[in-house]
């Protein structure tokens, strides 16, 4: 208990008896003036008392450490368990990790149907299918290139998957070209699949040239198609992936959604048919 503590006690110690001893004494009238004028010196009294213990008080030194002592202690510290910063690491992956997937699951429950059920998108497999996969791609992209076969692979295996397909051009104008001409032979009855397919395998840069090319082997007017490649809707389209992306923060080609997880890269076939398992055993791609 310090000073101050302590004459704030003793005043109200002080007080107290006073006016106890008035109250108890019922003092006669001629008295009360006496009584009173007492209480008053007493309460003077303690404060004064306070006034010079709160004066009285200095503030406490702040003890400081000298580096030369500190640093040497933190060292040692840190090379007697040299994973500590193993573990931390981890630990921080884990911490970014957990937030990220929270991030991913608002952003994808505020944007659901522009990402599931958006106009014009392109669907392949079963359109009524129990597990959703979604991927955002660019013609141009080598790693989406080489996951083609994945994709088709998961698509002839699994009669239950529905996969959507995002235009995604990033990498070139000449992507945007190939892109436009993609929004439009999806317009179509046109086995898009084989388009996609056609131009993931054609050699060289993917262009406009490229994309006609592969839409005429399918019975598809190159001259109709390049005329409507400048329309709205078709900017709409590859507009609303641009806007999903951002809103998720997707910068990368591939990228895929399942789910309420944004999974960017290719992952390969394996990781994606646990995560389609997970979804169905659990509900998540992963289930605890």
């Amino acid at each position: 208990m310090n000073r101050l503590t302590l004459v704030l006690v003793a005043a109200i110690g002080v007080l107290g008896g006073a006016l106890g001893y008035s109250v108890l004494n019922k003092p006669e009238p001629q008295t009360d003036a006496v009584a009173v004028r007492a209480i008053v010196e007493e309460m003077l009294t303690a404060r004064d008392a306070v006034a010079a213990a709160t004066a009285d008080e200095q503030p406490q030194a702040v003890a400081s450490i000298d580096p030369a002592i500190l640093n040497p202690m933190i060292e040692s510290y840190l090379l007697s368990d040299p994973k500590l910063l193993e573990r931390m690491s981890h630990a921080l992956e884990d911490t970014l990790r957990i937030e990220e997937q929270s991030k991913a699951q608002t952003a994808i429950a505020q944007m659901h149907d522009q990402i599931f059920n958006g106009p014009g998108q392109i669907v392949l497999g079963n359109p009524d299918g129990d597990v959703t996969l979604v991927e955002f791609f660019d013609y141009n992209c080598g790693y989406c290139r080489a996951a083609v076969p994945d994709m088709a692979k998961l698509l002839a295996e699994d009669p239950d998957l529905k996969v959507i397909l995002k235009e995604f051009p990033i990498l070139s104008n000449e992507s945007i070209d190939a892109a436009r001409v993609g929004v439009l032979v999806g317009e179509t009855d046109a086995d898009y699949w084989s388009f996609h397919e056609a131009l993931f395998s054609a050699r060289g840069k993917v262009d406009k040239a490229t994309a006609l090319a592969a839409a005429e082997d399918l019975g598809l007017s190159p001259i109709s198609l390049e005329i409507q490649m400048g329309d709205e809707r078709v900017a709409k389209s590859i507009q609303s992936s641009y806007a999903i992306a951002q809103a998720l923060g997707i910068s990368g080609t591939p990228t895929y959604i399942i789910g309420n997880e944004i999974i960017p890269g290719a992952i390969g076939i394996e990781a994606l048919r646990q995560r389609i398992a997970n979804m169905r055993a659990c509900g998540q791609t992963v289930c605890s």
